[in-house]
Parts: structure tokens; C-alpha cells; sequence
């Protein structure tokens, strides 16, 4: 691929791309507007559509002709000109007392609006409150209407498709959290990502109506995240969802996660009733312990307690069946049921330390500069070490060309990755991938992808991580058997079991073997994905040892 600074026009081929990708993929849901810009566009001035990308890779949607310097492009009021039959910009447009103080800095204000005395020194926002005042201020005027004819005669472009492009950018990329700089990064090489084939059923969007309620989910999304009020936004929430529901899996699961999302907000407000309707109608993970959790709050112990019998016939992960078992006791004490049995954990080794703090090291750096030794190095790890393993050797299975996973050349892992059904979905791949552990050939294979795909984005390879060195000690001394239950573990449930491994791993390579260490230091304690993980390993026999760690000076 051509190098950026090799070819100056490197956005407007990137951007053309785009539109050719679209076009050949999504022609059948495009809408005459698209279908007339797609078509427009290769027809105008190179130096035209040039401006135009630029204008769209920047912030906003008004700019200044003086701010656009662009060698390639040359004249950039010259180049508007160009686009203005297209109704795509707008020279000159109007706009209004709070867009100019945007555009101007405040030596040009004072020179427009002739400031003089306090009003002159003072900050931008005091100006414009005292120039509000004035009816003469009210409404929107031409730019050129505002500056005075000795300031240049700068001009102003309004970008006026700013919604076209987003839609566009949109059905290339599948989210709206992507931009064209994906491109520079990857031009560069500082980005590089997995060649996968592409069928003409990966699209993230099957119909029209998918791409109008991704907006609409993305609308409430963006206020949600603005801070507006839950009972706000879930009306146009639920009116973006079709009767039914999406036929769309992916688009379904960003529905779910807004929901849950909402959920949080109606309980932090203590507004039970609507935090539990919300909880009920939604299938994200985690929803229908919340709902249990607020019905308790609430005081409606018995609908909790039907809930919580439900939930606990079919659990639907091992996070649900955590949380139950803590629950559990509460809503039989609250109801006078018999109490329950103390549930007893799988005995875990631990160590207690007691060391002299030091500066600029964490708790972890403390224990591990303390344990290390020439003949058992230590290494901070945390969940590097687990999912880069499995990344490199599932990586034919992560990146399988499956419909649907799969939109663009700039995925960083796949769009399902934690849908419920993502192992099913390639379960043979992953058979493929796990066998290898049984025959030994697990070594090879993952030193083979370490070594061909270094430096591609992954989501589960932590590159900068973990040097090819620590990864062939852990492949020394780490059993097969026991690389096995770690990621069979991981694909129960990507989302929540990819975390909560222990902070540090220890080796000794002249006897074979490791032990992973999980510091918690004064006031600390283990989080729940943590305790899962920890009685994962010693139930199943893996050594994992908790070290509580103690100041010298307090323990003293």
C-alpha cells in the first residue's frame, strides 16, 4: 500500500475506496441520496473533492477558508467553488453569535465588534454574554456580515452532508466509533490488521430498516452518554426497537447493552420500578441478577425469590451463579426459610509478606522484585499471558471468515465476539485449533503464528505485552493440560472469563513448572471474576497462589 507522505492525496483515494466498497456491497440499501453522491462525486475536480474529504476528516461542520492550508489542494475557496452546485457546502453561510465566537479568536472579535474599555480585556464568555444583549447580535447573519472589511475578507464553508458521510462511514465500518483515520494509521503501518475474505453475506447491515435503527440505538446512545436522564431516553429507545425485535444479532446485542445500561441509571436512582421493567425486557448478561437485586431492594422478597429460583434451575454463566450464591442467603433470611448450608471454597495456597514500600513501584512490582530469582524468574502478566496464548493458537478460529463477523479491512476481532453463540459458530475450528494440545504440535503451531502475524491487531494477543521469550518459558513449564482448561474456560464465556487471572506467574524451568500469584496489597481484596478464576485453577489442580502484602512501617 502506498505510504502517506508518499502520495498527497492519500485520503481521497482512501475515501473513494470507501465509496466502492459500499457500492459494490450495499447498492440493494443505499437510498437515492447515497446512491446520487456515490455517483456525483468521481466526476468533480480532483482539487474539489480533495477540500471535500478534508472538510469531512475534520471537527465539525464550519470552517475558515484561512485555516485550510493544503498545499494539494491549492486555493481553498477555489476548490469550494467547485462543489457548490453539488449543494454539499455552503460558502459564506450563516451563523450565528455563539458559531462565530467558535470560529474567531478574541483579538479578531474585539477588532469586529470594536471592543473597547473592561469588554475589551475581558474573557471570551463575558464578551459574548454583554454582546447577546443586543437585538442588533439576534439570529444568524453571512459570515462576511460579522467582520470587518479590514480583517482580510476571510471566508466560511458550512459542510452541509455531514449526515450523509457519518451513513456513509457508517455501512463501511458497521459502528460509528471508527473514523477515516483508520486509514492513515494502517497507511503508516502503526495499525495492521488480519486479511480476511469477505462473502457478499458479511455485512453488519442485511436491510434498510438495520441501518435506520442503528442511528436511532446510536442517538439514545450518545444522550445516554451525555448524561440525560434514563426515563428520557427510553421512550425513543423503545420506539427505535421493531415489533418482534431486530433480526439482526449483532445490532440486537448493542439494544441489550443500552438497556442494562439504562437499568443502572433507574437504580442508581432508586426508581425500582422502572430500573426492574427495564432489567426484565432485557437479555444482556447480568440483567436478571440486577432485576433480582432491585426487586430485594424494593422489599418485593417473594417476586425476588421467584426470580432467584428460576435463574438458579438454568444460571445463565458462572458470573449468574456467583451472584446467586450471594444473594441466595439474603432472600432466605428475609423470607424465613431455612438457612442456607455455608458453601466452602476450594483451599487456595497463600503467602503473607510483609516488605518495605518502595517508590515508584505498585504491589505487584514490590512481590515481584522480592520472589524473582535467577533460577525462578517472575513476570507481571495478569490476563496477557492466558489470552495471548490462546490467540495465537486459535488465531485460524478468532479470525474464521464467518458471515457476519467480519464488514470491513479494519476489525480488530470479530463483531461477535461476545455474543452467546460465538464458540458454536466455529466450533470446529476451535476443536481444530484445541486438538493440537492433545497431539503436541500446540508449540509449534503458536510460535509459527507469533512469528507470521506479529503485530497484527488481535483481540486477545498482547503484542507489546509479552516478549517471544516469556512465551516460550510459559510453553516450557505450563502443562498442555493445563493451557487447555484455560481457554476452554475462556470460550464459556469471552466476556467475562478473558479477565480476572492472577497479577504475577512464576517459573522454573529446570523442573518444568509455574505457579501464578495474585497480589492484593493493604485494604485490598478479590474482585469476582478473580475469585472465580482462582477456584477454577484449584479445584482443577493448577498452582495459584493469593499473597496479601503489608507495609513494613504499618505492620510494625
Amino acid at each position: 500500500m502506498i505510504r502517506v507522505l508518499e502520495n498527497e492525496f492519500y485520503y481521497l483515494d482512501n475515501f473513494q475506496r470507501v465509496l466502492d466498497w459500499i457500492a459494490e456491497r450495499y447498492a440493494d440499501l443505499l437510498v437515492d441520496e447515497e446512491h446520487a453522491f456515490i455517483a456525483a462525486f468521481p466526476a468533480l475536480p480532483r482539487a474539489a473533492r480533495a477540500l471535500f474529504v478534508r472538510l469531512v476528516m475534520r471537527k465539525g461542520t464550519l470552517f475558515r477558508a484561512s485555516k485550510l492550508n493544503y498545499a494539494e489542494i491549492g486555493c481553498p475557496v477555489e476548490a469550494a467553488r467547485a462543489l457548490l452546485p453539488s449543494g454539499w457546502i455552503e460558502l459564506d453561510p450563516g451563523v450565528d453569535l455563539d458559531e462565530l465566537f467558535d470560529l474567531l479568536v478574541k483579538p479578531e472579535l474585539v477588532a469586529a465588534f470594536a471592543l473597547t474599555g473592561p469588554l475589551k480585556t475581558a474573557r471570551k464568555p463575558e464578551q459574548r454574554e454583554a454582546l447577546r444583549a443586543d437585538p442588533a447580535h439576534a439570529g444568524t447573519h453571512p459570515f462576511s456580515h460579522w467582520m470587518r472589511h479590514d480583517q482580510g475578507g476571510d471566508v466560511a464553508l458550512r459542510l452541509l452532508v455531514q449526515p450523509l458521510c457519518d451513513r456513509l462511514r457508517l455501512l463501511f465500518f458497521g459502528n460509528l466509533s471508527q473514523d477515516w483515520t483508520e486509514f492513515v494509521l494502517s497507511d503508516l503501518g502503526l495499525f495492521r490488521y488480519e486479511r480476511v475474505e469477505f462473502s457478499p453475506a458479511s455485512r453488519g447491515f442485511r436491510t434498510r430498516a438495520d441501518i435506520e435503527h442503528y442511528l436511532r440505538l446510536h442517538a439514545c446512545k450518545e444522550r445516554y452518554y451525555a448524561g440525560e436522564p434514563a426515563a428520557a431516553i427510553l421512550p425513543d429507545l423503545l420506539a427505535a426497537v421493531p415489533a418482534g425485535g431486530f433480526d439482526n444479532p449483532w445490532l440486537d446485542s448493542r439494544r441489550e447493552r443500552l438497556m442494562f445500561q439504562l437499568g443502572q441509571l433507574f437504580e442508581k436512582d432508586k426508581d425500582w420500578e422502572r430500573a426492574h421493567a427495564t432489567y426484565a425486557g432485557c437479555r444482556y448478561p447480568g440483567a436478571r441478577g440486577r432485576a433480582i437485586r432491585v426487586l430485594e431492594k424494593h422489599e418485593r422478597f417473594d417476586l425476588a425469590h421467584a426470580l432467584f429460583e428460576a435463574a438458579s434451575a438454568a444460571p445463565e454463566s458462572e458470573a449468574e451463579r456467583q451472584h446467586l450464591r450471594r444473594i441466595g442467603p439474603r432472600l432466605a433470611r428475609k423470607l424465613g426459610h431455612p438457612k442456607w448450608p455455608a458453601r466452602r471454597a476450594t483451599p487456595v495456597d497463600r503467602l503473607d509478606l510483609v516488605l518495605p514500600p518502595h517508590t515508584g513501584l505498585r504491589v505487584e512490582g514490590v512481590v515481584l522484585e522480592h520472589l524473582r530469582r535467577d533460577e525462578a524468574p517472575v513476570f507481571y502478566v495478569e490476563n496477557a499471558l492466558a489470552n495471548t496464548l490462546f490467540g495465537l493458537l486459535c488465531w485460524p478460529a478468532v479470525f474464521a471468515a464467518i458471515p457476519g463477523a467480519f464488514f470491513h479491512p479494519f476489525h480488530r476481532g470479530p463483531a461477535d465476539l461476545y455474543s452467546a453463540d460465538f464458540h458454536a459458530r466455529r466450533r470446529a475450528e476451535f476443536d481444530a485449533c484445541l486438538a493440537l494440545l492433545d497431539d503436541g504440535g500446540y508449540r509449534a503451531a503458536i510460535l509459527a503464528t507469533h512469528a507470521e502475524k506479529a503485530g497484527l491487531q488481535s483481540p486477545f494477543v498482547s503484542w507489546d505485552w509479552l516478549e517471544r521469550d516469556v512465551i516460550e518459558l510459559a510453553l516450557d513449564c505450563i502443562p498442555a493440560a493445563h493451557l487447555r482448561l484455560w481457554f476452554e474456560r475462556i470460550l464459556e464465556d469471552v466476556r467475562d472469563n478473558r479477565t480476572g487471572f492472577p497479577d504475577l506467574v512464576q517459573f522454573w524451568p529446570r523442573e518444568k513448572r509455574y505457579c501464578m500469584i495474585e497480589v492484593k496489597g493493604p485494604g485490598d481484596r478479590l474482585q469476582d471474576n478473580q475469585l472465580r478464576w482462582i477456584d477454577y485453577c484449584a479445584r482443577h489442580g493448577m498452582p495459584v497462589t493469593v499473597c496479601y502484602l503489608q507495609w513494613a512501617q504499618e505492620a510494625a
